[in-house]
């Protein structure tokens, strides 16, 4: 196996006996060049690559999905600048096991070594404790390279945040993972026993984790497995990588946010994808349920009023049955709110009519179409000059409904589709006949 990165940063010797490491561990890069995937950063012109030419490191936080290569990237760039590596890991760690960090790197400071503080699911310490790295960071103490799987705008200090630089490390992708399938084979020296659709299936499983791939491919060789094997045959043998899907988290706001979208622009397929991809992680279908119910009357309104029945009905169906049967209900409710007419003009119009009713305050609406119960409200001219619409020529009497010192408004604009083209029309019918004189013109 070859030489390989230890914590402090230093190569290993090898002795030449047997390595019990983890593949995943063996094969960990020795040069920022053999990291792969991430060129974007590593490549001469990435962010990585101008701060090991230049020779010095600002503080960083690496945020990417788990298995991309964050931990190795650290190692690598203390390496490259000459400091000294420091690892601790959030989950594990407290305030003692900070200042114990802090004390050690003041201490190689003055010996001249100046140090890299990694610091491991750094989203884990809590506000805080994450104020305590700002003096030491100020100050040069430390430079420190955090590593997050969550949204550092969510997760972390806005203080710690301006004084870090964020650098988005990408999920593995084909070419990145097959790399490492080709040096994991290099390795052991034996090609993995598997077909060409198997080995695509192997890839895919990893769903861009390049230590999960490694880890499989580390399970298979131990195996002994006398012919290729086929995709169902490794799909029996290997467990698959379980989605990243926090409920709480981004993975739940960004798959949300995808539904809604697809919904909106009428891609019916992409919108049952990303409804698969929220329930078969877990997600609550009631929580779908209530979003597809607001999708219905904030992207279809009126342009499909059915839209609004469905998600209810499906809401009912759920209710009714639970899972797994009631969940093609969701199904059917999504299509169907997919492929309707869209149309966002009740949406619009409730925000402007919100607007206006916050701005006019307490305005009396006219005395001919309020309530008179008492002969007092009679005679002061409630009610009076009331036009009962039913009797009017066409069923419209024309008669002003604001306020009097309030001119008319429009909030409501029906577009063109659906039912909303034959609201629009009829509005139309009702605006000249109003222009007019009223129903009687």
């Amino acid at each position: 196996m070859s030489d390989l990165f230890q914590d402090d940063g230093n190569v290993a010797v090898s002795t030449g006996e047997a390595d019990d490491r983890p593949l995943a561990e063996t094969l960990r890069p020795r040069t920022l060049e053999e990291v792969v995937g991430q060129e974007h950063l590593t490549a001469p012109e990435g962010a990585i690559g101008r701060m090991v030419s230049a020779g010095r490191l600002s503080s960083i936080v690496f945020w990417g999905p788990p298995g991309t290569g964050k931990t190795t990237i650290a190692r690598l760039l203390a390496d490259a600048v000459g400091l000294r590596f420091h690892a601790i890991s959030a989950v594990f760690s407290g305030v003692a096991d900070l200042k114990k960090a802090f004390a050690a790197a003041k201490t190689a400071a003055r010996a001249g070594q100046k140090t890299l503080l990694f610091v491991d699911e750094i989203h884990r310490f809590n506000r805080a404790q994450q104020d305590g790295f700002l003096p030491y960071v100020e100050d040069g103490t430390v430079t420190l390279v955090g590593a997050t799987t969550e949204n550092p705008s969510f997760e972390l200090n806005a203080a710690l945040l301006s004084r870090c630089q964020v650098l988005l490390l990408n999920r593995l992708d084909e070419r990145a993972l097959g790399l490492l399938l080709a040096r994991a084979e290099t390795s052991y020296d034996a090609a993995l026993p598997l077909t060409d659709a198997a080995r695509m299936a192997l890839v895919g499983s990893a769903d861009g984790d390049g230590r999960f791939l490694l880890n499989q491919v580390e399970t298979l060789m131990n195996m002994a497995v006398e012919t290729p094997l086929e995709p169902a045959d490794l799909r029996d043998l290997l467990h698959r990588r379980v989605a990243i899907y926090d409920k709480d988290r981004e993975g739940h706001y960004n798959l949300i946010s995808a539904l809604h979208k697809a919904m909106r622009g009428s891609d019916p397929d992409a919108a049952l994808y990303y409804l698969a991809r929220m329930l078969v992680a877990g997600e609550e279908p009631l929580y779908v349920l209530r979003r597809i119910v607001r999708f219905a009357s904030e992207d279809i309104g009126l342009a499909d009023p059915q839209a609004l029945l469905q998600a209810l009905a499906a809401k009912e169906a759920y209710d009714f049955l639970g899972s797994p049967e009631g969940e093609l209900a969701i199904v059917q409710a999504c299509l169907y709110c997919a492929t309707a007419p869209k149309s966002n003009a009740a949406y619009k119009a409730q925000k402007a009519a919100w607007t206006s009713a916050k701005n006019t305050g307490s305005l009396m609406p006219p005395m001919n179409i309020v309530n008179a119960p008492t002969k007092l409200m009679k005679d002061i001219g409630y009610g009076k000059g009331y036009a009962y619409d039913h009797d009017a020529d066409g069923g419209f009497s024309g008669a002003n409904y604001w306020p009097d010192d309030m001119r008319p408004g429009q909030f409501y604009k029906p577009t063109q589709r659906g039912l909303e083209k034959r609201i629009s029309e009829r509005l139309a019918w009702w605006a000249e006949r109003r222009a007019a004189g009223g129903g009687n013109a």
